[in-house]
């Protein structure tokens, strides 16, 4: 999508979210059906998708490897045709990035990447609403990434190309972003090893668990190595004033982000996590209603 785009279905989700606080029905999507195909357990991913489609009165179906042929070694390509075949739009939360492209290649409807271990841009379209909300646009302003670099890092290197503005990246070094998107993106981006250099002055700070579903083995590795990138409000001090603390959740409290921030007055977690109801609600209209 263009930033264009991008930001037009932020500002259209900040709408929708207060369309739904006043109580307002709204049924775009009605006897619109989506596919919800889930490799990755989840609870913001499925609720919001779920939720978003009968409030747009429309249907979701979870369809999981364990219950479908897709668990059973039927090609992506003919699921793909199968399932596509019957559904208005179909969201994906899967391991392998190639797979998901896979199946968008073969599919006659959108395909909606909910998160695979490359990429997470549902995540980011609800942390810019959220951004915009509380402190207004993004373009021109510093976000610090702290830990691991991982699908959420990279995702927040492609917005901020499209958003328009500087990441800074601290990371042990062999846990870096994605060399290649990294480079690609070089007048965006500058990777650190020291939290406290990528956090001072930052408008916002986000992190995310150490260790990501399918690295459970490397846990007790991951958080030795980890060790000195938790953010906690002395490291959010350093940060400018009206900074702001974002996490996708769920976080192990006391790793990554300590039990204090969670609940600090500059972080906006829950709103964050409510915002992917929203955003994706607007993504789906989007897609399948089109642009205003």
């Amino acid at each position: 999508m263009t930033p264009q785009e991008l930001q037009q279905i932020v500002q259209r989700a900040i709408i929708l979210k207060q369309m739904r606080a006043a109580g307002e029905r709204y049924e775009p999507l009605k006897n619109k059906v989506m596919a919800m195909i889930f490799e990755k357990a989840s609870t913001r991913t499925r609720v919001s998708f779920e939720a978003g489609m009968a409030q747009f009165g429309g249907h979701a179906l979870f369809l999981s490897p364990r219950d479908t042929q897709l668990g059973r070694g039927e090609p992506v390509e003919d699921s793909a045709r199968v399932i596509s075949s019957m559904v208005d739009v179909v969201m994906i939360r899967t391991f392998s990035h190639a797979q998901i492209e896979t199946f968008a290649r073969y599919s006659r409807v959108p395909v909606i990447n909910a998160l695979t271990d490359a990429y997470h841009p549902c995540q980011l379209l609800a942390d810019m609403q959220t951004f915009i909300e509380r402190r207004g646009p993004i373009e021109g302003k510093t976000v610090a990434w702290v830990g691991d670099g991982n699908n959420m890092c990279n995702s927040y290197i492609n917005a901020a190309r499209q958003f328009d503005f500087h990441l800074n990246v601290a990371c042990p070094e062999e846990f870096a972003p994605n060399a290649e998107l990294v480079a690609g993106n070089s007048d965006r981006v500058s990777v650190f090893e020291s939290p406290e250099l990528a956090v001072k002055g930052a408008h916002l700070v986000v992190t995310d668990v150490w260790a990501s579903m399918g690295q459970e083995a490397e846990q007790r590795q991951r958080v030795r190595e980890f060790r000195g990138y938790q953010v906690n409000p002395e490291l959010m001090d350093l940060a400018a004033p009206d900074a702001l603390f974002m996490h996708c959740l769920p976080a192990h409290r006391g790793e990554e982000v300590s039990e204090e921030m969670l609940d600090d007055p500059r972080s906006v977690v829950f709103d964050e996590a409510e915002n992917r109801l929203h955003a994706q609600k607007a993504l789906l209209e989007f897609l399948l209603v089109g642009p205003d």
